[in-house]
């Protein structure tokens, strides 16, 4: 009997709980078709929020900091390390610099005005999360190239570019990692997704998210993900390392709420509002940040429209304004250590 995961399969990957299958160019092209008739994406109705970065902030947080460079780029402060989710910092999320989906913001900060990375934590391969240019900058930061923690099959392309400073993980795997802090621990979670950065290597790569898990903060971090049971699996999985005299679950959840129209193309791929706010209670995480919305217009949807779904629907269920948010590109929000 093979011991093989589930989802390992002859040279490629899989979901737990959908077979994932490409769309074909017919509903492709059916997308697109429906998008253009009825003029969508309509543009945003207002400016995405943007402000200016407290770089002394930054520079020597007083406490566990999360600070929003756009898309699913976040600056994550805690245990004693300077942590970067999917690092894009590019123009466009594209292997080629003349075509593909364009910024409408900026980032936040520049990699030069960044503070010495520690840890960079890579969900999978597609361009707006795998930013060939962003990752080759920070592998010649002053100080020595960040730790990379990339899933399964990342680790080849890492090599190719001459980076040797990287873990891979399968799902459910752990790094520990000795801090001024104390240890924390990275471990690779499921998520529900796909990889792919060329024709040829569909599936070739594993996806996933991050739980890191530090003395004074417990952070999930979910890269791309359609809504599964994989969110409650992960909760159960990790109860013995958040017990209640911890202070119990995630202190903060980096969340997609954006990209998500149609959801007749995109619902096994990327979650709404409301799978968002499912993931959040599945989790039984703190509090959540939605990312992943207002930088690269993606699918159908208005870069504006997620967090104003946000605040809709976070009211509906009656939950604090402060239990699941969103901030401007470039603000930061502290937390409560543990």
């Amino acid at each position: 009997m093979s011991s093989r995961p589930s989802h390992h399969r002859k040279g490629t990957f899989q979901n737990n709980y959908l077979e994932f299958k490409p769309r074909s160019l017919a509903e492709v092209l059916r997308w697109r078709r429906e998008a253009a008739a009825a003029g969508r994406p309509k543009p945003p109705t207002t400016p995405i929020p943007q402000v200016a970065p407290d770089l002394a902030l930054i520079a020597a947080p007083r406490q566990p900091a999360m600070t929003w460079i756009g898309h699913s780029t976040v600056l994550a402060q805690l245990g004693g390390l300077n942590v970067l989710t999917d690092p894009v910092f590019s123009e466009r999320a594209s292997p080629l610099s003349f075509i593909g989906p364009r910024r409408h913001q900026p980032p936040a900060l520049s990699l030069s005005q960044l503070p010495r990375i520690d840890l960079v934590m890579v969900s999978h391969n597609h361009y707006d999360h795998l930013d060939e240019a962003s990752v080759e900058v920070l592998a010649r930061q002053r100080g020595g190239p960040p730790c990379f923690a990339v899933p399964l099959g990342l680790g080849d392309w890492l090599r190719r570019r001459g980076i040797r400073s990287f873990v891979e993980l399968d799902w459910w795997q752990s790094h520990m990692m000795q801090t001024s802090a104390g240890t924390v621990e990275l471990m690779l979670v499921p998520a529900q997704h796909w990889s792919a950065r060329g024709i040829g290597d569909r599936m070739k790569t594993l996806w996933g998210g991050f739980a890191l898990l530090a003395p004074d903060c417990h952070l999930f971090f979910a890269g791309d993900t359609g809504y599964s049971r994989d969110f409650a699996d992960i909760r159960r999985h990790l109860a013995g390392r958040q017990t209640a005299a911890q202070g119990g679950g995630f202190d903060i959840a980096l969340l997609p709420i954006g990209a998500y129209e149609p959801r007749w193309f995109m619902t096994e791929q990327h979650v709404n509002v409301e799978e968002a706010l499912k993931i959040h209670a599945d989790l039984g995480a703190k509090r959540s940040l939605g990312i992943h919305w207002g930088t690269f217009e993606l699918t159908d949807e208005p870069l504006d429209e997620p967090p104003r779904q946000l605040e809709a629907q976070r009211r509906a269920l009656g939950l604090p304004d402060d239990e699941f948010f969103t901030l401007a590109i470039g603000q930061t929000q502290l937390l409560a250590p543990r």
